[in-house]
């Protein structure tokens, strides 16, 4: 038998290529999901414990107060301490603001804690001085040397930037300023921890809600945690790998499937010489380990040169990754899993090949007759499984469960392959009976519906890939249009400048209009406010600001109403605050005038109230223009766009606030998820359409004689061609409309029990372009695949045809 192994596998070598490279695939994905996880853990966890290096204790508290009296408790000691945390505050130059928000840490003035890694310039000796990051300063513009200005208001700190320092993603901020400057800035700061080079006994004295750890156990507290969210990511990674790797099993399966049944006479005159079906079974089995242990080698080698090809690339543009490294764990899994999946995939039909007597195997088999016992049990399966599936998914619809859909959606979707045997040869000729193609179609028709289980097979790989992309892309365009209403609300405006203590040029409009980027631009008249002692401008929102909205936000209060944002009441003094939130009365004071005002409170707009115009007029009657309200154009470049009405901004000594930034931010990331899912995705189509192309392949072997009888009697090679191509379309045609239909219903189903649980009133939205996009390739793919088939046949005389065996 092992002359019969070695002969097999050297003769039927072509015929495994399209199984392997489903194997290679599946394997190599799983190696480049391993490599990539490794760099990136490695990347972000390196050097997390620098920040505590220089002292054997770190303690952990997230009170405000207790961290001030640790610093307060260390400088009166001389002990070492440094915070670890940060505060998010706008950051400006000459007037110019370089960022809308970015995070500020602490900067030890104390050598033993100075752990940032000093690229040039030295580091601050006293407050007043601050260090920037040499990464981050490439997007705001800050260099070594200027003078740039922390945070608004009162809190403002102006500092000169003495050092440039390289600081690791775990830990890295864009400034690092002395904790005299950084405790400034108390309403956005967030310290949970400092390094604490002083005793325990003292740290629980000063601190005693507070909790105390050695260094080394914070530096591997801290690691677990970033690892823990690599692995997350993974995990995601690795649904797309079993996708694909469920997908390729399919397309092996159907490869054995089809070259068992070709070799079922080679199987019988083995069986009549002597060997047993034991023997012929282990046998061909052996065949597929050695198929499965070649492609699995050789899936890992491809995957380690793709990660290590990524790796390499993600490190040109981001410093943020480790290098690349073998992963044992990941390795052996991947290898395991591409020989088992072989071997899995050729076990079903190496048992149907060898149960069948030797005088019966003359022919392949037909596949499943619903009058069978088990055709009917198949069906019935079927059935249940379609119904158990709908009943899962009806209930996560009304009870916004998730599991509940994830059960329903399986169960539903297996019975859905469970029935391809019938639905899909059914779905060919209703699409096949389209009048127009004449004897060509009818031709291809019938050879797609030949073997019903084989063309079930090979349209479910498709239609797994199909289905799953449309439906999370489906379920993508219905969340961005749920995006879409609560940026809206949050972000009403894509940019505002705003006066604090004057009226602004009359001319700033037509300039803000004249910037690249801005479709429209709208001034608003305005005066400053005195409530409780502090300036807060006051800005009439009339019908003329309609053009500059996003949304139907309206921004237009009621007399007798003032609009004030959130961080304006939080600067009032406390009992006033108090009194706004409780009440919502306050009292305003311009030019000696006063006037109690009904409160509503949001944001979006920036640092000013809103005023109807009649009470702005009462207020005062010679308002002047107080800020621009600007609406951005479709698809502008967020940070260009910025930089040009920052630098207006500080030539009119006005602020900039807007979310057009944020909203960009947020799009982008959707768009990164949305092409990250139709890349990997795309594997798993890869492999569906390998599958397509090794069927049309074999079934040309299979019916070499039967084309040849089709020549000879007139079929001209053009005709041949046309009806394997045809029969390709067909294949990929209905696996692609009915993988749509399955992948509209499920998106429809997620969006109800995932969105709407989240957003009222989400909207179904289906991305026309994109799913039309989807099925025109996945389509049009299965025409392609069967080119190198077509011509192959067509290559064939009728008398070389008519010789084969």
């Amino acid at each position: 038998m092992r002359t019969v192994l070695v002969a097999s596998m050297r003769h039927h070598t072509r015929r495994y290529v399209a199984a392997s490279v489903a194997v290679v695939i599946g394997v190599a994905f799983i190696v480049v999901v391993g490599v990539l996880t490794g760099a990136t853990r490695s990347g972000l966890t390196a050097d997390v414990g620098a920040p505590v290096e220089g002292v054997d204790r770190v303690v952990t508290t997230y009170d405000s107060r207790e961290v001030a009296r640790l610093v307060e408790a260390a400088d009166d000691r001389g002990v070492p301490a440094l915070t670890l945390g940060y505060a998010m505050e706008p950051v400006s130059r000459d007037g110019v603001q370089l960022a809308a928000t970015a995070d500020v840490a602490e900067v030890s003035l104390d050598p033993r804690l100075q752990w940032q890694q000093l690229e040039d310039g030295r580091f601050p000796a006293a407050a007043g001085e601050a260090l920037a990051d040499v990464n981050r300063a490439k997007s705001s513009g800050v260099a070594l040397g200027d003078v740039v200005r922390v945070g608004r208001g009162e809190a403002a700190v102006d500092v000169e930037v003495v050092g440039m320092v390289d600081s690791p993603a775990a830990m890295g901020a864009s400034l690092y300023v002395p904790w005299a400057d950084l405790a400034r800035f108390e309403d956005t700061l967030w310290v949970d921890a400092v390094a604490w080079g002083g005793s325990a006994a003292l740290a629980r004295e000063v601190a005693p809600e507070a909790t105390v750890e050695a260094s080394g156990d914070w530096v591997a507290a801290r690691q677990a945690e970033i690892s823990r969210g690599v692995d997350v990511i993974a995990i995601m990674a690795l649904v797309f790998v079993a996708i694909a790797v469920f997908v390729g099993a399919l397309v092996i399966t159907n490869t054995f499937a089809i070259l068992f049944a070709q070799r079922m006479r080679d199987f019988a005159l083995l069986r009549c010489v002597g060997v047993t079906r034991q023997q012929l079974r282990r046998a061909i089995r052996l065949e597929a380990l050695a198929l499965g242990l070649a492609a699995a080698a050789l899936g890992v080698i491809v995957g380690l040169l793709a990660g290590w090809g990524l790796v390499a690339l993600v490190a040109h543009w981001f410093t943020d990754i480790g290098p690349a490294a073998l992963d044992p764990v990941w390795t052996f899994a991947a290898f395991a899993v591409g020989t088992l999946v072989t071997v899995g995939a050729a076990w079903l039909p190496t048992r149907a090949a060898t149960r069948v007597a030797p005088l019966a195997a003359l022919r392949p088999d037909t596949g499943v007759d619903v009058r069978s016992a088990a055709g009917r049990r198949r069906l019935a399966l079927a059935l249940v499984c379609v119904v158990v599936g709908t009943a899962l998914l009806a209930v996560s619809v009304a009870a916004s469960s998730v599991p509940a859909m994830l059960a329903g959606g399986m169960s539903s979707f297996v019975g859905v392959l469970l029935v391809g045997p019938v639905l899909v040869p059914w779905l060919i000729r209703l699409v096949g009976a389209v009048p127009g193609g004449g004897p060509v179609q009818r031709l291809a028709t019938g050879n797609a519906v030949r073997n019903p289980r084989r063309t079930a097979t090979t349209a479910a790989s498709l239609l797994v890939g199909v289905t799953l992309t449309t439906a999370i892309l489906t379920g993508l365009a219905s969340s961005r249009t749920a995006i879409d209403r609560d940026m809206d609300d949050s972000y009403p405006l894509d940019a505002t400048l705003t006066a604090l203590d004057g009226p602004l040029d009359a001319s700033l409009v037509d300039r803000v209009a004249a910037t690249s980027g801005v479709r429209e631009a709208r001034d608003l008249d305005g005066t400053v406010a005195s409530i409780a002692g502090v300036d807060v401008p006051l800005l009439g929102s009339g019908a003329d600001t309609t053009g500059v909205l996003r949304g139907s936000t309206g921004l237009a209060p009621a007399d007798g109403v003032v609009l004030l944002p959130y961080s304006v009441v939080e600067e009032l003094p406390r009992r006033i605050a108090d009194r706004v939130w409780k009440d919502g009365e306050v009292t305003v004071v311009v030019a000696g005038r006063e006037r109690t005002l009904r409160v509503e409170t949001g944001h979006g707009w920036g640092r000013s109230g809103l005023l109807s115009t009649a009470t702005l007029a009462e207020l005062d009657p010679d308002a002047q223009p107080m800020a621009v309200w600007a609406r951005a154009a479709e698809g502008a470049d967020a940070e260009d766009l910025s930089g040009d009405l920052a630098a207006l901004a500080g030539a009119a000594d006005a602020e900039l606030d807007g979310g057009y930034t944020n909203r960009s931010w947020v799009y982008l990331q959707v768009d990164i998820l949305t092409g990250a899912v139709v890349g990997l995705m795309a594997v798993a189509i890869v492999i569906a359409l390998v599958g397509i192309a090794n069927t049309l392949g074999l079934s040309v072997l299979e019916r070499g004689r039967e084309n040849a009888l089709l020549r000879a009697m007139g079929l001209t090679r053009e005709q041949l061609r046309r009806a394997m191509a045809a029969e390709g379309l067909l294949l990929s045609s209905v696996a692609t409309a009915l993988g749509t239909a399955l992948g509209l219903a499920f998106a429809w189903v997620g969006v109800q029990v995932m969105v709407s649980s989240v957003v009222d009133d989400a909207a179904f939205t289906v991305p026309l372009w994109q799913v039309a996009a989807v099925a025109a390739v996945a389509a049009l793919a299965g025409l392609a695949a069967c080119v190198v088939p077509a011509r192959r046949a067509a290559a064939v005389t009728p008398a070389a045809g008519l010789a084969l065996d």
